[in-house]
């Protein structure tokens, strides 16, 4: 099959000329059938420049958007990205606290927001040093189009263009700094390998239903309107807006493995016809092995692709193809693919040296999609990025002598049990294909023994009871002693972030009140 050539772009500024020339009637957003082409959004992005100039917007200067996947947000991110100010998307499960933290830490000027955040944002504002102007997105949509396009300068390739707050598990989130570099930067290398997902034709149709304050949700546009496509966006994700999007004809798109369980699991993925769906791009959390194999079975015609990565690398840096997928489950399935061309992958040791391939230690990148840096945080920046530009994940992992890497959990998440290392991704992974049990999370509590111990935090299947010695025998038969549960708890619910993630924290916060340490 002949491929599309593909373009070098270095800024956003570049691809929105570009596509308004090249494919001027094509979609570029369509959110419930309100469709904007890259004509449109060539045109309305410089309004909303002059927009924000005539608010004394600057290169340099940030704002923020408050609230869930709007195209308007988008629209908003480019125009900023455009002149070289900087967006930073809010995640609107976030309490008033934290994003009063993330308000005051920018020093934006302007808060667009939802109209359903607008009141939060007006109470959030007010009690931020720099008191920033509240402007609804629709609002903002009607006044640019009173303005003429504006003249202004792009930024370099290296100016930050996105902030997006991590969601740390201790003390308060931190802002990683993304320029155009580090967004693009992986494109052309991936394209120049022939990496078949790399290339998009243009009837194809990236859904976008993860938060656009998460990379996997902000990220995808990015990857569309390089590739001068259509983004459907969906204000948040529901399963049933994933089934239907497929139907309707989305191609590609990013989903967290909790939501990937959601969708699999639906009364209406039996029916739901998948043939649309070309590539199905996956990652952000551990993914069980017995999930993978069910996601595979309901979507046959669908290539899958595991991408690892995280907010300080713009995104993915390793890939599993969609050639190491298999109905029955292979080894391959358990790991995070190999690096992406462009990028290198080391495991190291405490010592920053790497370690012999098959022995743990902490996954480390250097990519040009490293961030430079966390906003007005030297300190932390210094601790994560060390002085040859490698990033220092946090992540435990094993490369094996292919180059696959295989996460083996957050290194803070690391259990220590009797001096034997557990990770609890491996021990959720044994548990998760217990018929009983719909969504499990591990952590350790303190033991007098042991130092620590192994409990499994677990959500009943509707209509089952969970019976403890059942949940640590299945384990027992699959993975050492050791790792198995100790203990196993019933809950109602799994605690979350916005993103997808099991907030372990919260779990483990009550079996660690009055220790002074969060291990033993």
């Amino acid at each position: 099959m002949a491929r599309n050539a593909y373009h070098d772009f270095s800024t956003f500024d570049e691809i929105m000329h570009f596509w308004a020339k090249e494919r001027p009637d094509g979609h570029a957003f369509d959110q419930y059938g309100r469709v904007t082409t890259y004509a449109a959004a060539d045109h309305l992005t410089r309004q909303l420049i002059a927009l924000l100039q005539s608010r004394g917007i600057a290169a340099g200067d940030r704002i923020a958007w408050l609230g869930k996947n709007r195209d308007i947000y988008f629209l908003l991110y480019i125009a900023a990205a455009r002149m070289g100010a900087v967006m930073v998307p809010i995640g609107w499960r976030l309490a008033p606290r934290e994003i009063a933290y993330i308000l005051g830490d920018t020093e934006a000027k302007l808060l667009f927001a939802d109209a359903e955040f607008v009141e939060t944002a007006h109470m959030v504002a007010g009690d931020v040093p720099a008191n920033p102007e509240v402007i609804e997105g629709e609002a903002a949509r009607l006044a640019a189009q009173g303005f003429e396009p504006a003249e202004y300068a792009p930024p370099g390739p290296h100016d930050p263009v996105l902030q997006l707050y991590t969601s740390g598990t201790t003390g308060n989130p931190k802002g990683a700094m993304l320029s155009n570099n580090n967004l693009l930067g992986l494109r052309n290398p991936g394209c120049e390998a022939g990496l078949d997902w790399q290339f998009y034709e243009p009837g194809d149709c990236m859904l976008v239903a993860m938060p656009c304050a998460h990379i996997g949700g902000t990220g995808l546009v990015n990857i569309a309107v390089a590739n001068g496509v259509r983004s459907v966006v969906q204000a948040e994700f529901t399963p049933v807006g994933v089934l239907e999007a497929i139907e309707a004809g989305a191609t590609h798109m990013f989903i967290v493995p909790a939501a990937l369980q959601m969708v699999v699991q639906h009364p209406r993925a039996a029916t739901t016809d998948f043939g649309n769906l070309k590539y199905l791009m996956y990652g952000a959390a551990p993914m069980p092995l017995e999930l993978l194999k069910e996601a595979v079975r309901t979507m046959p015609t669908t290539k899958f692709l595991q991408a690892y990565g995280m907010t300080e690398t713009s995104g993915t840096i390793s890939i599993l193809p969609p050639e190491d997928h298999s109905l029955e489950g292979n080894q391959r399935m358990r790991s995070a693919g190999k690096a992406c061309p462009g990028v290198s992958i080391e495991v190291r040791g405490p010592d920053n040296k790497e370690v012999s391939r098959g022995e743990i230690g902490e996954v480390c990148i250097l990519s040009p999609s490293n961030t430079a840096g966390y906003w007005k945080l030297p300190e932390a920046t210094a601790k994560t990025i060390d002085p040859d530009g490698w990033l220092h994940t946090g992540d435990a992992g094993v490369m094996d002598e292919d180059g696959y890497v295989y996460i083996q959990d957050r290194i803070k998440d690391m259990i220590i049990s009797g001096g034997e290392n557990v990770y609890p991704a491996e021990v959720e992974s044994a548990i998760y294909g217990h018929p009983a049990i719909a969504e499990v999370a591990v952590i350790g509590v303190p033991s007098a023994k042991w130092g620590e111990e192994v409990k499994a935090c677990v959500v009943a299947k509707p209509g089952h009871e969970v019976d403890e010695a059942d949940v640590i025998a299945w384990a027992r038969e699959r993975i050492a002693a050791f790792k198995a549960p100790k203990s196993v708890d019933v809950i109602p619910l799994m605690p979350r972030n916005a993103s997808g993630k099991i907030l372990r924290r919260e779990l483990r916060a009550p079996y660690w009140e009055g220790q002074e340490r969060q291990v033993s």
